[in-house]
């Protein structure tokens, strides 16, 4: 076909009163791609020339697309598509322009002449509609691609106001007629014809009035049919939409319904609530970019010119919106209230919403005049089975699965088919939404239906036996989380455990209330202990695990295995809070003599690791390696492939800490060889950390203390990367405390130990976390120190340490008491500064950890360098001595280095320059690695200043 062969032969139907189903804007798009004369036409651009200044949506494209190609009938195949790039039509075309005056005026939308101008009973706009401009602009797109669409969705989300927003953006291009038949008046389904025959004046002869009838009556006639409120006659509605759309060929419809029409078709666009600022936004530009918090401020200044709406106020109508869905009408209700009440006011009173939201418009529908009607007209549209259903799902918090709505409908363990059913119709009358962001079939209730539902949850008497129910099923759902359970849970299980977090708190609540069950409760808790670590909810988890326990002792029916599971949950949770440290040494060891009783293995190396961390961060160094070597033993017989590697990991920890570098490397590189991803979570939520990182993170500093500093840093490195592309914060965390910020500083990357310093302090936060605050001061104060800000770090590193020595969680004591020291001398306090590395050294033995001995003693030799009294040399000279000794015992090469390059300094100004080079050359000439690094770039500076 060519020289406009088609379009003339679809005029020619038009002409016959056969419908082509395309639009003018379709019939552009057409027109730019027969310009390109076969040529590639990119999606970007054929947008640009068709929409200029408009933001296409590629399925509004995609709808013209398609309805070209079924204007083009058997041609459909000239139209086509290349892959993700754009399109191209093909055969010979000529433009309309170059047509015979015969058809001088091809346009697949015809204009009527002025003598026959469209009627229409549309009402006029009243206000400026919010946040639907991509709505109404899809819309468009979507009418001009089918003959009938239907706006659903619950009732006050704006689907009238939305249609007829629509209807009226038409009114330059569509040359037809256009009537609004609302349908809501109507108890008599039989009265939709007559209804729609009056809006539209029909002329109808004797006899009933039926579908049939209004259809031949319209005959050939162009218009758009605006069926509004069709869901209480929604069958009656239907059936007349369908024999409309077969009898007239130019008319189309479109539907506003809380339920499908379901007929032939049919294109269904689901109307959205309005977007809502997010839970913890409060930038006052970005909340007010919200349509639902733009709705708010309008409606509330239609009645209160007044009307404040600064930062403060902000924040609650952002609540608000968000607690109301961003449905329009609640909105709107809400914002009147507001006016008077004020927003933080109407905010504490959303609970009880139904009696507040009720300021609909005098002129409004009886049912958009409450917020409660609103609801009751589509409840009432229920059957009884639908009612009953609606109002038990509504005890979940957080969405529900077909296996959760069995558990509260039933008494069977199974799903059957008709629940299924009977759940796919609610969503289809839009009272259940699908849970578009779950893997798995999920649904969830809108809060303000869930709300309702809730009411009438408590009017059927039925709450306590659904609430029941409900607590039962998620205590048995995440029963294999539980200690000493046959199933253990994997990774997918404890995602879908996560999802279910609100659920749970939900019937916890029930459980410890004075009518739910205490056994339940603790058992719920128990199982779901392990969730909340998983997900760093670790104060969550302690206030649960201490309310569970406050329980306990009235209620004698608990088993010793959840009490121990309750205790070890704790004792977790505890460390992690920074909690006290003699609690949480009594808490353990209540848990491991029950664990001890009921020979339960597996809760005394849960309890066992759990301890080593309290000894390991309160600096107790020897009691760590007493009990790591106790866990190790527990491991062996214990025969699960998974405990090898965290006794090894433990025991290099433990002996990394003691200063014997040598057996922490054999260590650390067993850990890594033996190491096997567990098939299930436990060992890593007993951590929180994945293990195998934390290992080769401390590995790492065991590099460069060896001396293979290179190797150190590429460990350091690529556990970081690995470890914030797996995304887990905890885990980052430890990769960072041992691995990036100590090898920035060992380095000299002040700006890399920087960024590790603000990494962790952001995720302290993200985590809740007071052990990594406490440390990221620690840090922040180092840092500053050696950036030559001594007052400001060594101010930072008090505040810290007096938190430490507080609460007995003196991690890295000797480390950070050290850098306190440097400081200290930095601001010319040389006494203290000396008072303190005496302290630190004293904890450093007195508790076993002495990795960090070598540096101190260098660092007490350096202050006593000040004093130039050769007595005071002398002691220096002793120290430096002391800390080389040390190092070479630990098999710390890097130490050894640094303390070399201060003795060799010494000697030199002593005048004895030859036993400073052959000192400092002895131990340059042992690396093999690291040249560029700061203490080897030094070291090699000063032996060629000998020389």
């Amino acid at each position: 076909m060519d020289e406009w062969e088609v379009d003339l032969a679809r005029r020619e139907l038009r002409a016959r009163g056969v419908p082509v189903p395309i639009s003018g804007r379709a019939f552009d798009i057409i027109e730019v791609l027969v310009q390109s004369d076969g040529e590639l036409v990119t999606k970007d651009n054929l947008a640009a020339r068709v929409w200029p200044g408009v933001i296409v949506e590629e399925n509004t494209l995609q709808v013209h697309i398609s309805a070209i190609r079924k204007a083009l009938g058997r041609d459909r195949e000239m139209l086509k598509t290349a892959s993700g790039r754009g399109y191209r039509l093909l055969g010979a075309w000529t433009s309309r322009e170059e047509c015979t005056s015969s058809v001088d005026s091809i346009d697949l939308e015809p204009m009527r002449s002025p003598a026959e101008p469209f009627q229409t009973n549309l009402p006029a706009a009243a206000s400026e509609l919010i946040g639907r401009t991509n709505a109404v602009r899809h819309l468009r797109g979507l009418l001009s691609a089918y003959r009938v669409v239907t706006l659903t969705g619950p009732g006050g989300i704006g689907k009238t106001k939305l249609a007829l927003e629509v209807t009226r953006s038409l009114f330059p291009t569509f040359h037809g007629d256009r009537w609004l038949v609302d349908l809501v008046s109507l108890s008599d389904p039989g009265l939709v014809p007559s209804m729609v025959a009056r809006v539209l004046g029909l002329k109808l002869g004797g006899g009933d009035i039926s579908r049939e009838s209004v259809a031949r009556a319209i005959g050939g006639k162009k218009l758009l049919l605006v069926l509004d409120n069709c869901e209480h006659v929604i069958d009656a509605a239907a059936r007349l939409a369908e024999t409309v759309v077969r009898l007239c060929p130019a008319a189309s419809i479109v539907a506003t319904s809380r339920e499908l029409l379901r007929i032939e078709g049919e294109h269904v666009y689901r109307v959205h609530p309005l977007d809502v600022p997010s839970q913890h936004q409060e930038e006052s530009d970005i909340i007010l970019r919200h349509s639902s918090v733009q709705l708010f401020i309008i409606r509330a200044k239609s009645v209160d010119p007044e009307f404040s709406s600064h930062r403060e106020k902000l924040r609650a109508m952002a609540a608000i919106c968000r607690r109301l869905d961003g449905i329009p009408l609640a909105i709107e209700f809400a914002a009147v209230r507001a006016a008077t009440l004020g927003p933080e006011l109407v905010l504490s009173r959303l609970d009880k919403r139904f009696d507040l939201l009720i300021g609909g418009r005098r002129t409004a529908l009886p049912r958009h005049q409450t917020l409660r009607a609103t609801l009751d007209w589509s409840f009432d549209l229920l059957t009884g089975p639908e009612q009953s259903l609606l109002r038990r799902l509504a005890v979940f918090a957080a969405g529900f699965t077909l296996e959760a709505a069995n558990a509260v409908m039933s008494e069977k363990g199974h799903a059957g088919p008709v629940l299924h059913e009977q759940i796919a119709d609610l969503v289809a009358k839009s009272l259940v939404t699908l849970d578009g962001s779950s893997p798995t079939g999920r649904w969830l209730l809108l809060e303000t239906i869930r709300a309702y539902a809730l009411e009438k949850l408590a009017e059927s008497g039925e709450t306590e036996q659904v609430a029941r129910r409900c607590a039962e099923y998620f205590r048995d759902l995440v029963g294999p989380a539980m200690h000493g359970s046959q199933v253990l849970p994997t990774a997918e299980d404890m995602a879908c455990y996560g999802r279910e977090i609100d659920n749970v708190r939900a019937a916890l609540e029930w459980s410890f209330s004075s009518v739910g069950d205490v056994a339940i409760g603790v058992a719920l808790t128990a199982a779901y202990a392990l969730v909340w670590l998983d997900l760093s909810f670790v104060v969550e988890c302690r206030e649960r695990i201490e309310c569970a326990l406050d329980h306990l002792e009235s209620d004698s029916d608990v088993s010793a295995t959840l009490t121990v599971q309750l205790h070890v949950s704790l004792g977790i949770a505890l460390v992690y809070t920074m909690g006290s440290n003699e609690r949480i040494r009594m808490v353990l060891a209540k848990a491991l003599d029950a664990a001890k009783s009921q020979d339960d293995v597996g809760a005394m190396l849960e309890i066992l690791f759990v301890l080593y961390g309290v000894c390991h961060h309160s600096g107790d160094c020897r009691e760590a390696q007493s009990i790591a070597e106790r866990f190790e033993r527990l491991a062996r017989s214990a025969g699960d492939p998974a405990l090898a590697p965290i006794a090894y990991r433990l025991m290099g920890n433990t002996l990394h800490y003691a200063g014997k570098q040598r057996e922490a490397h054999h260590s650390f590189e067993r850990m890594l060889g033996a190491f096997v991803a567990p098939a299930y979570q436990r060992h890593t939520i007993w951590s929180r950390y994945d293990l195998r990182l934390e290992g080769r993170a401390a590995m790492a500093r065991v590099l460069w203390l060896r001396g293979f500093v290179d190797q150190g840093v590429a460990q350091a490195q690529a556990s970081l990367e690995e470890a914030q592309a797996a995304g887990h914060k905890p885990t980052i965390c430890w990769v960072l405390h041992y691995g990036a910020y100590p090898f920035a500083l060992m380095t000299g990357d002040f700006d890399a130990a920087a960024q590790a310093v603000a990494m962790l302090k952001d995720l302290a936060t993200s985590l809740s976390a007071p052990f990594w605050k406490i440390l990221a001061h620690c840090w922040e104060g180092k840092l500053l120190i050696r950036r030559g800000g001594f007052e400001a770090g060594s101010a930072q590193l008090r505040i810290a340490l007096d938190t430490c020595e507080r609460t007995g969680w003196t991690m890295c004591y000797p480390e950070f008491l050290g850098a306190l020291a440097e400081g200290l001398a930095g601001l010319g306090q040389f006494t203290e500064a000396l008072n303190t590395i005496d302290r630190a050294l004293e904890r450093a033995e007195r508790g076993g950890e002495r990795w960090f001995v070598p540096e101190l003693l260098r660092t007490k030799g350096e202050l006593l360098c000040h004093d130039l009294g050769d007595q005071a040399l002398a002691t220096a000279e002793r120290c430096f001595f002391a800390a080389l000794e040390v190092a070479r015992e630990q098999g710390a090469l890097s130490w050894e280095l640094r303390t070399s390059t201060s003795l060799a300094r010494l000697q030199h100004d002593q005048g004895r320059t030859a036993e400073a080079r052959s000192l400092l050359q002895s131990v340059y000439d042992r690396f093999n690695e690291g040249f560029e690094t700061t203490d080897l770039k030094t070291a090699k500076a000063y032996l060629d200043s000998l020389r």
